[in-house]
């Protein structure tokens, strides 16, 4: 449904022209009328116009003005003139202002709707393009498709906001689209907004009308006051955002390009605001970077397997990191290279462990405090110095049997191979091999057998167990699908193996 304006300073010819347009079988309404330019323009910042049918001649603000001043607030706005047959040269004039088209005094019927069928046409071919490229920057099963009687005002007539989760702070359970969606409406009140889940976890999009901007004096002032109302939400963001503009670009790739500023100008501490859109307030100072020669110390502490040594110093840098607000940036590169010496001297040893140990370094991110990252870290680091120490790979039939009790121990998990390999500190290829090489069936054909064996044990122990119940606590998808994995396993389906259970123990 797109919203049409109509502003005419006769107001029969207005009343003429809103009746046409209600008998049009198009999906527009007439949300806002006008008798003059100034009211007009006030109208269009204030709420979401797709479609201006404007006269020329009018009080306060001709129809040219008004058009000129329009555009700006909303470049995609979309004109057609109404104008006599006096007012040629006003209507060559306002070609050059990029109107759709105009019509002549007085406007007949077919000439309204031939009109309006061909911007319509454009209308949906605009909004189909912009669906388009908002689908590639948010996560699949974000719903793009507007609902009945929902705005939606074209993306480049906005202000796009990208709000990512501050590192280190508690409140993950916070960050999911209902209630992020909820709070960020609840800020800009009246004026129209959406959120949408990005594809990077803890981030969201916003798209939010430019009237909101009115109350404050720039970008950077409405997304700190919209940080701060975050933070009474318990809420810690680093949040980017920016006015669109229909010369702002590829929709994807200015998302990218916002992305990627906000992760450059990440701190270590407290979440910060940036107006992508305006370079000089991103200057990046290079404080807390660490030279090639102490990164190089790390790395020979490291190969030189100097435990203790290593977890001093890495104490001293996370102290001075927390002092001079690191950029997130030097802590992730640093990570990243701990992750590579390792790994390679793992590898030295025939141990396939660098994908353990990437998948576990991604999770320090998640911690609910720096300390908490500061004492998972230096654990983590303790942990792959012990396993070099030992200068010996697990041999596989004793890392199967290590696998097998932890697995039995966790039966009533849903346990996957990759929390396996991250907890053995080996590859997801790895654990296959061995599980293969131990039992003749794949890992998936193993962890199902277990939890089978144990549904039959439940059934035989407690027979006044419902199947539901059984199929909850080994957690299974649902119960259907578990009669139809337990029949695959069993040759029996749970009602016939408990039936023929209990035929035997009245046997006995």
């Amino acid at each position: 449904m797109y919203n049409v304006m109509i502003v005419e300073d006769s107001k029969p010819i207005l009343r003429n022209i809103k009746m046409l347009l209600e008998t049009l079988s198009f999906p527009i309404r007439v949300t806002a009328t006008a008798t003059n330019g100034e009211e007009a323009l006030a109208a269009i910042k204030q709420s979401p116009i797709d479609l201006l049918l404007t006269d020329i001649r009018m009080p306060k603000m001709d129809g040219l003005s008004l058009i000129e001043q329009a555009k700006i607030a909303n470049p995609d706005l979309k004109v057609i003139l109404i104008s006599g047959y006096s007012d040629f040269e006003y209507t060559r004039k306002a070609l050059n202002l990029q109107v759709f088209d105009y019509l002549l005094k007085p406007v007949e019927r077919e000439a309204l709707e031939e009109v309006m069928g061909r911007v319509i046409d454009q209308l949906d071919q605009q909004m189909s393009e912009e669906l388009l490229d908002l689908q590639e920057i948010i996560h699949p099963q974000c719903e793009t498709t507007p609902k009945q009687g929902e705005e939606f005002p074209p993306l480049f007539s906005q202000m796009m906001i990208i709000m990512s989760k501050q590192p280190f702070t508690a409140g993950h359970e916070r960050w999911v689209q209902v209630e992020l969606e909820s709070i960020v409406q609840d800020f800009f009140a009246f004026h129209p907004c959406r959120v949408y889940t990005s594809q990077t976890p803890y981030q969201f999009i916003a798209f939010v009308n430019k009237s909101a901007l009115e109350v404050y004096s720039s970008v950077h002032e409405i997304l700190e006051s919209l940080r701060r109302h975050l933070v009474t939400h318990d809420i810690d963001a680093l949040i980017g955002g920016q006015l669109l503009f229909a010369e702002s670009g590829n929709l994807p790739e200015l998302y990218h390009r916002m992305s990627s500023i906000l992760s450059e100008q990440q701190r270590l501490k407290q979440g910060i605001v940036l107006d992508t859109g305006n370079p000089v307030s991103m200057a990046r100072s290079e404080t807390g970077c660490l030279d090639p020669l102490q990164e190089s110390a790390f790395v020979q502490m490291i190969q030189a397997r100097q435990k203790e040594r290593f977890a001093l110093k890495l104490s001293e840098l996370l102290n001075r990191w927390a002092e001079e607000n690191v950029h997130m940036h030097e802590v992730e590169r640093f990570i990243g290279l701990i992750v590579d010496t390792f790994a390679h001297l793992y590898e030295e040893q025939g141990s396939g462990m660098r994908l353990g140990l990437e998948l576990r370094s991604r999770q320090f991110a998640q911690a609910q405090s720096y300390a908490d990252f500061c004492r998972e870290l230096a654990e983590w680091t303790g942990q792959c110095f012990d396993m070099l120490q030992s200068h010996v790979r697990k041999s596989k039939a004793i890392l199967f049997e290590q696998i097998d009790d932890y697995v039995k121990l966790n039966k009533y998990s849903q346990l996957s191979i990759n929390d396996i390999a991250m907890k053995f500190h080996v590859s997801p290829s790895y654990v296959s091999r061995v599980i293969k090489n131990a039992t003749q069936i794949t890992f998936v054909q193993y962890y199902t057998r277990l939890r089978i064996q144990e549904a039959c044990r439940l059934m035989e122990s407690q027979p006044d167990m419902k199947f539901k119940e059984v199929s909850d606590l080994l957690s299974f998808s649902d119960q259907h699908y578990f009669s139809k994995v337990f029949k695959e396993y069993t040759g029996l389906s749970p009602t016939d193996y408990k039936q023929q259970m209990s035929g035997i123990k009245t046997q006995s």
